[in-house]
């Protein structure tokens, strides 16, 4: 029989103060094998795991797969109840604040009927700002939603390990296929929840993992992070100028263990490291030039160039590191970005929001921080966070909030396993950084502490 082996993914939305683990990869003709793993404060693990072949030829390995399934069902139940808690408690505190906004504004109806007074105009003022806080009312019924969503969650996990525990007792009948079948549609649903509840500040970057050694000192690699489900296609660049070959390989267990890519050719060179895939397009800046092009895969078609006015190229702004990195294009949750510098900003960095159709600019933001000053950049959730160099000891210090359109340093500390960090850049749907490390393909999980406002 042919293998089938695939990649999933486990993200899980870790509180202040995870330790993070790592496990290097096995072979995955052996069954579930774990290349990344994090713990939470509790000790429960939560892993990306490398799948074994869907189809089995013996007993012995029938047991096995059912048993490895019910260990993923139930850390994928442990990963619910960690969110339950979280989202509880969000849930309190919103619902605190609606029972006080109904009160409040029952009170200030009751003075605006009953008195044509200095004191009841002072109330109408008063009220004038709680019509302010009214849209946190329609997020309370959102918040209600999901910890419906997260006990119906609770229920499903419940059902399916009963029922795998019964089939490790009666293996007759089994349909092994149907079961994996649930698990997944399961797991892809809480990752869309998760999704949803998740964003946050960072606080905390694991220890890397190693996925590949490839390649020269400098390039790029990423996956789409809005593909559709089962397209965990990889896509890789070397080199920062004057290349214009990507290679895809069909998914990161490809990657991982084969030469099996296929060759795309771009019509024009690239130039640094900050390219993106996203949404079946690749979007990177043509070599010495500010001009943006997106590049349809499925066509091998250009399907728009449009200039950044104003942009450092060439060497200009440049990341610490060099390599014509002026250009950085980036996405998160909020979708595709483009971090780079002016003359007008005196060589410091700007961050603007872009339509990922028309690559024109939605909205932009001057940072006080210099480019030239900068080891690399990231963004998640609307926030740009940006490391203090590029070898040796390094960390996150800075961020910059589009939110709040305000700044603040900090301190997360980043192994720098390689010494020489030419592309970090952030997964919205892995949760992960990925890197290019002086030849080393490596990916970082990262923490994020949820907060409501």
């Amino acid at each position: 029989m042919e293998p089938a082996e695939k990649v999933l993914r486990v993200a899980l939305l870790l509180l202040m103060g995870t330790e993070l683990t790592q496990v290097f990869p096995a072979n995955p003709e052996d069954g579930w094998q774990v290349f990344s793993s994090a713990q939470d404060t509790e000790g429960r693990c939560v892993c990306t795991v490398v799948a074994p072949q869907q189809t089995v030829c013996s007993r012995d390995a029938r047991t096995k797969q059912l048993k490895q399934l019910l260990e993923k069902v139930q850390n994928m139940t442990q990963s619910i109840e960690v969110l339950d808690q979280r989202t509880q408690r969000d849930l309190q505190y919103v619902e605190r604040m609606e029972v006080q906004l109904k009160g409040l504004e029952n009170k200030f109806k009751q003075v605006e009927d009953g008195h044509e007074s200095n004191t009841a105009r002072q109330y109408k003022a008063i009220k004038a700002k709680m019509d302010e806080l009214r849209p946190l009312i329609p997020v309370l019924e959102a918040y209600k939603a999901d910890a419906r969503l997260v006990v119906q969650f609770r229920e499903e996990a419940a059902n399916v390990t009963a029922l795998l525990s019964s089939l490790q007792e009666q293996l007759g009948g089994l349909d092994y296929q149907d079961l994996n079948s649930r698990v997944a549609n399961l797991e892809e649903r809480l990752r869309a929840c998760m999704q949803k509840l998740a964003c946050g500040k960072l606080t905390g970057i694991s220890e890397p993992v190693t996925i590949k050694t490839s390649g020269s000192r400098f390039g790029s690699w990423m996956t789409d992070p809005v593909a559709p489900p089962g397209d965990n296609r990889v896509w890789y660049m070397d080199g920062y100028h004057n290349n214009r070959f990507v290679r895809e390989y069909p998914s990161m267990y490809d990657f991982m263990t084969t030469d099996n890519f296929t060759s795309h050719r771009l019509p024009h060179p690239w130039s640094g490291t900050g390219q993106v895939v996203y949404n079946g397009s690749i979007y990177y800046n043509k070599f010495q030039s500010h001009t943006i092009i997106r590049f349809d895969l499925s066509t091998s078609l250009i399907s728009r160039t449009r200039q950044l006015d104003f942009a450092g190229y060439n060497n200009m702004y440049h990341y610490s590191w060099g390599g014509h990195s002026d250009i950085d294009l980036m996405v998160d949750e909020g979708g595709l970005w483009a971090v780079y510098a002016t003359n007008q900003n005196a060589g410091n960095i700007v961050l603007s929001q872009l339509n990922p159709s028309t690559l024109q600019i939605i909205r932009s933001w001057t940072t006080n921080h210099p480019k030239r000053s900068a080891g690399e950049a990231f963004m998640i959730c609307g926030t740009l966070y940006v490391t203090n160099g590029y070898s040796g000891g390094t960390k996150v210090y800075y961020a910059y909030s589009t939110n709040s359109s305000t700044y603040e340093y900090i301190d997360v500390p980043l192994t720098n396993q390689y010494s020489h960090l030419s592309m970090l850049d952030y997964n919205p749907r892995d949760r992960a950084l990925y890197a290019w490390n002086n030849g080393h393909q490596v990916l970082y999980n990262v923490t994020l502490f949820h907060i409501i406002k």
